[in-house]
Formats: structure tokens, C-alpha cells, sequence
């Protein structure tokens, strides 16, 4: 099939959305399906290490001086979309895709835009939706309570509707999509591991030494986005609470914007036991893993996301340290360390759990890394294939 991609976001970024719509492009070319991805006018290229043929066309650099690549609204976005439909539409009536592969609600939108514009050509349309738009809006601040949010709530139960097929990343956001849907599919079709990525890498000493990270502490490592809707407020929380029980560890803090999370530090004697990378490239991540003993996620489910970040860890056979959602049941299984209490003194009793507890740490980080074998991107993208045939 020809599978035309709407991303509307500075594609390639180191954050897991973009993981998310490389990795399952990358899945589906493996399938033997042609790909063209539409994206901003911004964003790195894919490294030439990369087997790849998939086509990245982007739109015009009008709004030169847009550089924005961490998540969240921007009202400057409309103008970007706007110019985003003009590209998706002339690539759909130039390349006669089958099927448009749309993410996030606006990428979901300007597909089925796309899509009435052309109806004669039978094009179908998945909706790829990662999480919640009203609730991510309202995690940035960008929204408060009022009657604005509420149009932002019907804007989302509209587009919630749009296409032929909807995937999800959560099991909680297919439940919540799937009332509004009635008698349209939606699935859940989850994040996943490649495993490729962990296969021979450094020796785990090596590995701390490429990233100056102590070789006689305990490491624990959160990576990703350092924003609220990502839960980071509960790890930083939990790290003076942490140290004030034991000395033995040090802490990783891996992604962007790393001005988001620098007040916290101030004043406090803790700066010593962290080591911040940012931002991290997508593709040093397992040598990071493999450099580190506990991988921290503490998202909850306010926002409807599942976490790739707990399948990279997984792949990496580290324990996880998390809140006990059930996304988060469904990827460890019901037998792994979670916090009940949604605080950070419930992650850090988990995360001082595992640092303790050498042999705990060592059985729940293999018994992770086999489970990582179901939830891979080739089965995700096996899912989706079939999907699209049954259209």
C-alpha cells in the first residue's frame, strides 16, 4: 500500500511522539509498504545509518522563525497547520496514497479534510490519536476552566469521530474513544520496543563511562520530555526523599526543556547526585539504559498516554519504577513494584525498594526484558496492516 503520513509536529524530535510515528513507519516500510511523511517545516533528518526509504516532504519555511521543538500549544501552530493541509492535499492528489495515516488530533483533522477534498479517490483514513488534546492543553497551563475549554472538549469529541479506523496508544483513551465512536473501530495499538536497538552494545562500565556517570552508585534514569503532563514533578519530588535514606545512587535526568526543571534545584543540595543530559538523541538511548540499573516513569493517567519510555526500559532488562495504572499493569504484569499513592513519596519508596534490593532488581529487570518481547513495533505495525486490508 501507499501510506501517506500526516505529522504535524517538527518531525524528528527526540520525544516519543515522534518515536511513535518514525517507529511504526519504520514498521510498516518492513511490511513492504511505500511512505511519505508530511511534517513542519522544522525537525532533524533521520540519520544515514538508517535503512530507509521513506520519504520526509515538509512545508515551507514561511514562518522562518518558528523553532519550537518540545511539546505543547502554540497559537503560531493554526498558520502551520494551515500550511500543512495545502502539502498533505497536493501530495494525496499527486501520489494516489491508499491510506492516510494521521496523528494527534490536528494531523486527524487535516486528513479528513484531505479526505472530503478528494472523496471521489476512496482514500481511507486512520486516526492515530496518542492521548487526550483538551487534557495535554490543560497540563501546558494553556487552558483553564472556563468556556474555552469546553469548545476544546467538543473540538475533541469531533475529531475523536473522524476517520475510517481509529488506533490508540492506551487502553484508556480506546475506552474513552470507542463510547464516542458507537459503531466504528477503534483499537488499541500500542507503543512499542526495537529490539534491534539493544542488541551489542557496551559493557555496562564502558557504558558509564561514556556518559561521566559514577561506577560505584546505583543509577537511576528518567528519560524523556520535562514537562507536567509527564509526571516529572513526582520524580523530582522524590529525589530529595531518596537521598535523605540512602547515599548509594545517583540520578539521570535525560530530555528537554531542561529550563523547565532547573528552579527546582536551586537552593536544594542535591545537584551533586544528578547528572542531566539534554538533550538526548533518540538513538543513544540504549546506551544510556545500558549504563543505568532503574528506569523511572512517572506519568499517571490523566492524560490518556501510554509510555514508550517503560518499553525502552524494559528492552534494556531494567526494573520500572511507576504508579500503578493499567497500562502500566498491562506492559510489567501484575507481579512488578508499583506505587499505589499517585505522590512522590509513593515513587520513592518504589525507587528506594529497588535500589536496596540487588536480586529484586536483577529478577524484575529479566522477567521485563523477556515480557519486551510482546510488545514490539513489528506486531503493532502487524496490527495495523491488518487494520488497513479489512478497509
Amino acid at each position: 500500500m501507499k501510506i501517506l503520513v500526516i505529522a504535524p509536529t517538527p518531525f524528528f524530535a527526540d520525544r516519543g511522539t515522534h518515536i511513535r510515528i518514525l517507529e511504526e513507519a519504520l514498521a510498516l516500510e518492513r511490511r513492504g509498504h511505500s511512505i511519505t511523511i508530511t511534517t513542519y517545516h522544522i525537525g532533524a533528518d533521520l540519520p544515514h545509518d538508517i535503512k530507509t526509504n521513506i520519504d520526509i516532504r515538509r512545508i515551507r519555511r514561511l514562518l522562518f522563525w518558528y523553532k519550537k521543538l518540545e511539546a505543547g500549544p502554540d497559537w503560531q501552530k493554526i498558520i502551520l497547520d494551515i500550511l500543512l493541509i495545502k502539502k498533505v492535499f497536493f501530495l494525496a492528489r499527486t501520489q494516489r496514497p491508499d491510506v492516510i495515516h494521521a496523528h494527534l488530533h490536528e494531523g486527524v483533522a487535516i486528513g479528513w479534510v484531505v479526505q472530503k477534498l478528494l472523496f471521489w479517490r476512496d482514500i481511507k483514513l486512520v486516526g492515530d490519536f496518542h492521548g487526550s488534546l483538551t487534557k495535554e492543553m490543560v497540563s501546558h497551563d494553556y487552558l483553564g476552566s472556563g468556556l474555552l475549554k469546553k469548545v476544546f472538549q467538543w473540538v475533541e469529541r469531533w475529531i475523536d469521530n473522524m476517520g475510517d479506523v481509529a488506533v490508540t496508544s492506551s487502553w484508556e483513551n480506546t475506552q474513552e474513544i470507542s463510547i464516542l465512536r458507537k459503531d466504528k473501530p477503534t483499537e488499541t495499538l500500542l507503543d512499542g520496543v526495537n529490539a534491534v536497538w539493544y542488541q551489542d552494545l557496551l559493557s555496562q562500565l564502558d557504558a558509564r563511562k561514556q556518559f561521566n556517570l559514577p561506577s560505584d552508585k546505583v543509577i537511576v534514569t528518567y528519560t524523556g520530555a520535562l514537562i507536567p503532563n509527564k509526571g516529572i514533578q513526582y520524580f523530582l519530588e522524590s529525589i530529595p526523599l531518596i537521598l535523605h535514606k540512602n547515599s548509594n545512587v545517583h540520578f539521570v535526568i535525560a530530555g528537554f526543556p531542561l529550563d523547565l526543571i532547573q528552579p527546582f534545584f536551586e537552593g536544594k543540595n542535591v545537584a551533586s547526585a544528578v547528572t542531566f543530559i539534554s538533550p538526548l538523541p533518540y538513538f543513544d538511548l540504549p546506551k544510556l539504559l545500558r549504563a543505568s540499573d532503574i528506569g523511572v516513569d512517572p506519568k499517571d493517567v490523566s492524560v490518556r498516554q501510554a509510555s514508550g519510555k517503560t518499553l525502552q526500559y524494559m528492552g534494556a532488562g531494567l526494573p520500572v519504577a511507576c504508579f500503578d495504572t493499567h497500562n502500566n499493569r498491562e506492559y510489567l504484569g501484575t507481579q512488578h513494584s508499583m506505587a499505589k499513592e499517585l505522590s512522590a513519596q509513593g515513587l520513592a519508596d518504589v525507587i528506594t525498594d529497588l535500589i536496596t534490593d540487588t536480586e529484586k532488581r536483577k529478577r524484575l529487570g529479566e522477567e521485563n526484558f523477556k515480557r519486551s518481547a510482546q510488545f514490539t513495533w513489528d506486531i503493532s505495525a502487524e496490527k495495523l496492516e491488518s487494520l488497513l486490508k479489512t478497509l
